[in-house]
């Protein structure tokens, strides 16, 4: 019985660390939230202002989640104890299987919800705009640009995040030159954050006849989107506008008429472009917004006060520089250059089974 014994004293430890997070969550905070979020969508007239009602709606709901999480945990760790009494009072050596399948389980989802108390930004909880470029090398760095925006989307779709596409610019010889995702859901840029920067393959090609090593780059952008209320001037004569047509897979879904639009920020340098509407003007709105969080963002990482100040800084992300390396060949591999994780399963980080890499960036940030 000596497992089970051990099993009993990791639960007692860890409905301690439980408790502690329920401290740091502040979970009676969040409640009393609740209770006024739920109070203003009971108001006469909530409808009236569509936008302003899904947002109350949207952090009820999150918020809401989240206490169901911390408290079904909680309930999961007393079963899980209960049953460990029973093992030890009747000495049921057979329920040591289970224990030790519960007890993994249960450790995951607390490791999991310990790690969104990290998430205390002023913008971690938004949904974020996600932006992937091609590097040079043509089909190749396209290819592997296209590889990376189909990793981000089943990441997204694990978590059970939205997913809009905003932009896309394919190349018909294969792969894509950009793409621009909204990833919907609570604490997606503050979990994504952790993704911007250079991204390096290293593999075989599979457009080399001659079978030879290739090296391709891509690069991630990454930043929240911001509501209606976002306080950022924008001077109009910055800003350089050039609408064309959206690209599509053809037929009756080619948008015919000049719809997409593309922004440049002069005084940065920064472009934003978006097709994902039908309407020039809402594209339009669209890409103004995530202008407005990428200069903001920009403002942040400069320290600067005034938007003017910021004049052509906008090229952080350089090639050679990478964030991690994506390594098939001559052995599989994928290491993040910043925290040293290594990780051999280079398939299922493919697969969108990047968590591991999230979360030990965000611990290390805490330790700076």
């Amino acid at each position: 019985m000596e497992g089970i014994h051990e099993y009993k004293e990791k639960v007692s430890s860890m409905k301690v660390e439980l408790k502690e997070l329920g401290v740091s969550l502040d979970i009676d905070k969040m409640k009393e939230r609740i209770k006024k979020l739920d109070k203003e969508a009971a108001k006469e007239g909530f409808w009236q202002d569509i936008e302003s009602a899904q947002k109350i709606l949207q952090e009820s709901k999150a918020l809401k989640d989240r206490i169901s999480e911390y408290e079904g945990l909680k309930a999961e760790l007393e079963d899980l104890e209960v049953l460990i009494e029973l093992a030890l009072e009747e000495e049921e050596f057979s329920l040591n299987k289970e224990i030790k399948k519960n007890f993994k389980r249960v450790a995951k989802k607390a490791k999991d919800l310990k790690l969104t108390t990290l998430l205390n930004g002023e913008y971690d909880g938004n949904n974020a705009i996600l932006s992937i470029h091609s590097g040079a090398g043509g089909l190749e760095a396209q290819d592997w640009a296209e590889m990376l925006l189909r990793m981000y989307r089943r990441w997204a779709e694990s978590k059970g995040f939205g997913i809009d596409t905003l932009d896309m610019l394919p190349d018909t010889a294969g792969g894509i030159k950009s793409a621009t995702l909204l990833i919907k859901g609570l604490n997606a840029y503050g979990f994504l954050k952790s993704e911007k920067g250079v991204h390096r393959l290293v593999r075989i090609s599979p457009f080399d006849s001659s079978g030879r090593r290739h090296t391709s780059f891509a690069s991630v952008d990454v930043y929240p989107e911001l509501g209606d209320d976002a306080d950022i001037e924008i001077n109009s004569s910055d800003l350089k506008v050039d609408t064309y047509r959206s690209s599509g897979a053809g037929g009756q879904y080619v948008n015919t008429t000049d719809s997409a639009v593309r922004i440049t920020h002069i005084p940065t340098g920064i472009v934003v472009q978006c097709q994902n509407e039908r309407s020039q003007h809402s594209n339009r709105l669209t890409a103004m917004k995530m202008l407005m969080a990428k200069l903001i963002q920009l403002k942040e990482e400069e320290h600067k006060e005034k938007i003017e100040d910021l004049q052509g800084k906008y090229t952080q992300i350089a090639w050679g520089s990478q964030i991690r390396s994506y390594i098939f060949h001559p052995y599989n591999m994928v290491k993040d250059h910043r925290t040293n994780l290594e990780i051999g399963d280079i398939n299922s980080i493919m697969d969108g089974d990047i968590d591991v890499f999230i979360n030990e960036y965000l611990k290390q940030k805490t330790l700076q």
